[in-house]
């Protein structure tokens, strides 16, 4: 019997998973492996929220593989090492992955390809797996052109193409009893996580797409900026960990119709921009896709605003609330993650790798092209064709946040006021001010934009 492995990275599902079908096509027996790298964990990207995610995600793979005659195979070490011994343990002679984007994904897979090779097994890296249309395979038209560096032209060719059909689930999964594994990891084992933190797993992320297809993209295009709402389809977890297949969900948006489903295939569509960004640029993922030449402020008194940033202690509610849920819940607001990118970066003029860092600690979808990149589209440093816009964090709150609800939530010591007092409490009598336990503003906003247009000007 010829054999094939499966190596499961960010695409954690049965559903719409070309390499594994590809695999059950060409061989009798498929060991679907996931291997818990260590590199990955050394670079501390494996963190609480995120791992404890992870665990639910496995144990539903296992259980979805499981009901289909499989198992999922556990390995622990050096993902090139690991897949070359069960390579040969298993008398395998092709391995099926989904392909990255990222440095590291891509720095991996020409390992494996050399490695594999040497052992007269073939790698076969499916794209339009992680990503709903794979990185390079929609370019500019100018000569030379890797990638897309600005949005709106690279949604309307992203468009044009018709994608790939939607791959059903397979219906049975036949895995070598032979094979060994180590146990999966359990959330229950993990500490640190958020008090909030969702579930994962492809049986939920497939419940929450027919729930918002059912009820909430129809009004996705009036709400999806209204924090207190809660309008926006809380997906992109399933999406980074691949739980859920960004084809299959572009595929059923476009089948309900209207502007909401337009509008959240249009998110779709920026997340792959981001992706097909790195894969060209993967140092971006730590270097200024446009470099400046101005510095960010450092100095006396710098760490301490950014801490009181992380804590949700600035004295700007709405971006206060929006760092408390990211503390509670392990996930954020888009509209919210903007404003806390525009403060961190515009108004108190911080370095935005220091957001970004905070963000991946927490963020159960923090994802390397999505998260790096649009805090350097915030901060000037990326593809924003207006890098010196600036969010004011008062007008934003009265705009996305008019009742003042979502302050509420987060900032309960601001409960009792209403709306719009909520959004400028500095602006009360001072013996009020005084019974809040709120702080006052870090810096005041118009000294702030000053400095930054002069450090703008300067550069």
């Amino acid at each position: 019997m010829n054999t094939a492995v499966v190596l499961y990275t960010s695409d954690l599902r049965l559903h719409d998973h070309p390499p594994l079908r590809a695999a059950l096509a060409a061989c009798d027996r498929v060991v679907p492996l996931f291997v818990r790298d260590r590199g990955i964990e050394r670079s501390g990207f494996a963190v609480p929220n995120r791992l404890a995610f992870l665990a639910d995600c496995l144990a539903d793979l296992d259980a979805g593989l499981r009901d289909r005659g499989g198992r999922l195979v556990l390995r622990s070490g050096n993902v090139v090492d690991e897949v070359c011994a069960l390579v040969r343990e298993a008398g395998a002679g092709q391995v099926h992955l989904a392909a990255g984007a990222s440095g590291y994904a891509q720095h991996r897979e020409r390992r494996l390809h050399e490695a594999l090779r040497s052992q007269g097994c073939a790698l076969h890296a499916h794209d339009a797996v992680i990503t709903a249309v794979a990185p390079g395979a929609v370019l500019p038209k100018g000569k030379g052109a890797d990638h897309f560096a600005v949005f709106t032209p690279y949604l309307r060719r992203w468009s044009e193409p018709p994608p790939r059909p939607v791959a059903a689930a397979p219906r049975a999964v036949r895995v070598p009893e032979d094979i060994g594994s180590e146990d999966l990891p359990r959330r229950s084992s993990l500490t640190g996580t958020s008090p909030g933190l969702a579930r994962g797993g492809e049986g939920e992320a497939r419940r929450m797409l027919t729930r918002w297809l059912r009820s909430g993209i129809a009004r996705y295009e009036d709400t999806h900026d209204d924090l207190a709402a809660d309008a926006t389809s809380r997906l992109s977890p399933h999406l980074h960990f691949g739980t859920l297949s960004p084809v299959e969900a572009a595929a059923r948006a476009r089948t309900a119709g209207g502007p909401g489903a337009e509008a959240f295939v249009r998110q779709l569509c920026w997340r792959d921009f981001h992706h097909q960004v790195l894969a060209a640029r993967p140092e971006a993922a730590a270097r200024d896709y446009r470099p400046r030449r101005d510095r960010w402020r450092t100095g006396p008194g710098a760490e301490e605003e950014v801490q009181a940033w992380k804590d949700g202690r600035t004295g700007y509610p709405v971006v206060d609330a929006a760092m408390r849920q990211l503390r509670h819940e392990g996930w954020m607001h888009n509209r919210g993650r903007l404003l806390a990118a525009s403060f961190l970066t515009k108004t108190l003029y911080a370095d935005w790798r220091t957001g970004a860092r905070h963000f991946l600690d927490l963020l159960v979808d923090g994802d390397v092209a999505n998260n790096q990149l649009n805090w350097q589209w915030v901060a000037g440093t990326g593809t924003d064709t207006r890098p010196n816009r600036v969010l004011n964090p008062v007008r934003q709150g009265l705009r996305h946040d008019p009742q003042g609800r979502y302050v509420h939530r987060w900032v309960p010591e601001l409960s009792g006021l209403s709306a719009p007092r909520v959004h400028e409490p500095w602006k009360l009598p001072a013996a009020e001010r005084a019974r809040l336990d709120y702080p006052e503003p870090l810096v005041d906003l118009a000294e702030a934009q000053a400095r930054f247009r002069e450090a703008r000007q300067g550069a």
